[in-house]
């Protein structure tokens, strides 16, 4: 299996703490991505994805809420040279679907489940294709 760097998505999405669930939600959707990343300054401190996000709007969560109160603080991370197989085993025994690549202290890029699938299936093709 490829190292995490050749199939991690470098489009990434990073926040303050202090911006708010609606904020953080509207920019998900207008880039389109599944989490973003909680930094201050260049630190990663926490993720907050879609589930978060649900969850939230599930609880009556008040759209004004920092992503401080909602986020996953000290996420697990990988490095970039690290296999695709063992962020598959982090993500599956972890429960999580989405895998900040960390290369040192900085953030260079993410891995979610999709793209740990696209690299089982790079050789299939669907039925009828």
């Amino acid at each position: 299996m490829p190292v995490a760097r050749k199939v991690m998505s470098r489009n990434l999405l990073t926040v303050s703490p202090d911006v708010s669930l609606r904020e953080v939600a509207e920019r998900m959707v207008s880039r389109d991505v599944g989490a973003a990343l909680v930094t201050q300054g260049e630190r990663l401190v926490g993720i907050l994805t879609e589930r978060d996000v649900l969850r939230a709007v599930a609880r009556g969560t008040p759209e004004s809420t920092g992503v401080a109160d909602l986020m996953t603080s000290d996420p697990e991370t990988m490095e970039p040279d690290e296999s695709t197989e063992h962020a598959a085993v982090l993500m599956i025994h972890g429960g999580f679907r989405h895998l900040p690549i960390v290369d040192g202290e900085e953030v260079v890029g993410m891995l979610s489940i999709r793209d740990l699938m696209r690299v089982v299936l790079e050789d299939s093709a669907p039925r009828g294709a």
